[in-house]
């Protein structure tokens, strides 16, 4: 059992991947990080370099799935009602809500963040920011998260 899980999982990798980056980025609890550095961690170990086609294509596949759920967050967002969140009792709603309105799209650099970076997409979308430029950041911001991740995975499988 445990080598048929095995071998759908190296079958299908960039399939779950972008399942779980896509779900983790929406409302959804999800954790892909931590698929993502199981990945290219096996697949560096397999290949032993630092960068090859299978890691770059994991790489595209996590980047694209997440920033596509952060976008679909952000469409979410944009269908709620105008409502006055200014005086809303959570603290992360106010928190969000003074970065956005302070810095526009580039506030979505922080959209990776655990918790909170799923409700900067979402009151970006709420607030009508340019989606396009909105995209843009998601994406900047999503892309730095990987390579950062897989930077780290580089520098441990290597030692």
């Amino acid at each position: 059992m445990v080598d048929f899980l095995t071998a759908l999982l190296q079958e299908y990798s960039l399939l779950f991947m972008f399942l779980s980056a896509f779900m983790s980025a929406t409302v959804l609890p999800g954790n892909s990080e931590i698929l993502f550095v199981s990945l290219s961690a096996s697949m560096q170990l397999s290949a032993q370099h630092y960068i090859s086609t299978p890691i770059l294509t994991l790489l595209c596949s996590a980047i694209v799935g997440n920033s596509l759920g952060s976008l679909t967050t952000y469409w979410m967002g944009r269908w709620f009602p105008k409502m006055d969140f200014s005086q809303s009792p959570h603290k992360k709603v106010q928190w969000v809500l003074a970065k956005i309105e302070k810095y526009g799209a580039q506030a979505l650099l922080l959209s990776w963040l655990p918790i909170v970076g799923d409700l900067f997409c979402a009151v970006a979308g709420w607030l009508r920011l340019n989606w396009r430029l909105s995209f843009v950041y998601i994406v900047l911001g999503k892309t730095l998260r990987y390579i950062f991740l897989l930077y780290i995975v580089i520098n441990y499988t290597f030692l």
